[in-house]
């Protein structure tokens, strides 16, 4: 099922059932697992690997080189996860070797056209990128987290699990996890509620949330003054004590 168009590496691996459509160009080291569809007019550079199950859309490109002058040419790569969707005009920049050397991203995650992922990018599973979201290179974005469309997120950036960033914002500082930031520049708007109802979480973990968001962003209390009363007064559930250790670990600053 390859487009007799399609230009593909004998150094490229191609498992079962895997469509390549007309005038793809697939390079040298790529791996992609089976079932995964690609449309025509895709680039795949080398260093490459692709899950199972992926759709990629026509005009997405995958793979470049970094847009980073301290870039040497060293080896690294783009590694994308099962059952993942990459709309039209996408574009993935392999890793750098101070970055770890590898741009991932998760399972079943979603990036809507012209969305692009820069260099050493780590987005986690069931992940969404709206239309001409841009992300610079070094960041992290949680788990199921969700990014509207024409947001741009400044380098070494970390979105949290679950966070929901409206449209059209500037993200400059970390965003916890659990909550919704919008704006330029982006500040908090409260807790990311209906997305939180319609993962399942309850609603003893949305109450200790809600408390924990209120005496972390609306109480004018320092970091560590907030981080100890919440000790004090909120039952300390996994996701309470996620929070917080997101909170401690930033190294830019929280939005708040």
């Amino acid at each position: 099922m390859i487009h007799p168009t399609a230009i593909v590496s004998p150094g490229a691996v191609i498992e079962d059932d895997v469509e390549i459509g007309a005038f793809s160009v697939i390079g040298d080291d790529v791996t992609i697992g089976k079932g995964t569809r690609i449309g025509p007019h895709v680039v795949i550079d080398p260093h490459v690997g692709i899950g199972p199950g992926c759709r990629i859309f026509q005009f997405a490109a995958i793979g470049a080189i970094p847009q980073d002058l301290k870039f040497g040419g060293e080896k690294s790569m783009v590694q994308i996860g099962s059952d993942v969707t990459i709309r039209e005009f996408v574009t993935i920049h392999r890793g750098t070797e101070s970055g770890g050397g590898v741009t991932h991203v998760g399972e079943k995650s979603f990036l809507m056209a012209y969305t692009h992922v820069a260099h050493d990018c780590r987005i986690g599973k069931m992940v969404v990128l709206a239309n001409n979201t841009t992300l610079a290179g070094h960041i992290t974005i949680g788990d199921h987290a969700t990014v509207g469309g024409l947001v741009a997120i400044h380098q070494f950036v970390r979105i949290g699990d679950y966070a929901f960033v409206g449209g059209k914002s500037a993200v400059v500082k970390d965003v916890p996890p659990y909550v919704i930031a919008a704006g330029d520049r982006a500040i908090l708007h409260g807790l990311n509620r209906v997305g939180l109802k319609r993962y399942g979480f309850s609603n003893q973990v949305l109450s200790a949330l809600k408390k924990t968001y209120r005496i972390l962003f609306r109480y004018g209390l320092t970091v560590n003054e907030a981080i100890t009363r919440v000790h004090a007064e909120v039952e300390m559930l996994p996701e309470v004590e996620h929070f917080i250790e997101f909170i401690k670990a930033s190294s830019r600053g929280v939005t708040r």
